[in-house]
């Protein structure tokens, strides 16, 4: 994989352990709205944008259910649920190695902006990141993480190969492809790739030391 100097990160299951506090918030939604889900509350769920994932377990479209769900969700993760996050092991120290060496670090997440921004703080991480995107930052609303991630290029004036993204679901890998940008697969995470998902030219890293020693060197 060719050098780069931009290395843009997904960050649930990809620096974030977020399932417990993504999923006790969902139940506590539809627990406050007297609604049972139409499938299991479970890590399953966990990456896709709010407004889908909330679709899809409402089993309804019904625009005025959805905003009393996503409204809940949100007064429960953006208070304190959120602070239940978990760093997967080794991403501080990936973090501050690729950073030392002199790499421009950047988030696209398909996680709302405002607790995306209160995880970084959380964690002591928001340094590290010269760009937070995700798909509420604008309105309207990105359509999905191909076109946040076009954005953020545009934006930054970073030129696809002197990028490469990193994530840990068939999604990302595809938004990279879509923007012509090497992709790495964050085996280590709860994503749905595994061998069978990878597309022979995707790259994976067992561990962030692994990710560390590919981005930055030895």
């Amino acid at each position: 994989m060719p050098a780069c100097r931009h290395v843009l990160f997904d960050l649930d299951g990809t620096l974030i352990d977020s399932a417990p506090a993504i999923l006790a918030s969902y139940r506590e939604a539809f627990a406050g709205a007297g609604l049972a889900p139409a499938r299991a509350i479970d890590a399953s769920i966990v990456g896709p944008p709010l407004a889908e994932t909330l679709q899809m377990l409402a089993g309804s479209g019904d625009p005025a259910l959805l905003t009393v769900l996503a409204e809940r969700f949100k007064a429960s993760y953006d208070t304190t649920g959120y602070l239940q996050t978990a760093a997967y092991a080794g991403i501080g120290d990936m973090l501050a190695r690729l950073a030392a060496s002199g790499l421009r670090l950047a988030i696209a997440t398909n996680k709302r902006l405002h607790p995306t921004r209160l995880i970084l703080q959380h964690l002591g991480w928001a340094h590290h990141f010269e760009a937070v995107y995700a798909l509420d930052m604008c309105e309207p609303r990105l359509p999905d993480k191909a076109a946040m991630i076009a954005r953020l290029l545009a934006d930054r004036g970073i030129a696809h190969e002197d990028a490469v993204y990193v994530g840990d679901r068939v999604e990302d890998g595809r938004s990279a492809d879509t923007n012509r940008l090497p992709f790495i697969a964050a085996t280590w995470g709860y994503g749905s790739l595994d061998a069978g998902d990878m597309a022979p030219h995707w790259h994976a890293a067992a561990s962030p030391a692994a990710l560390a020693a590919r981005l930055a060197g030895a």
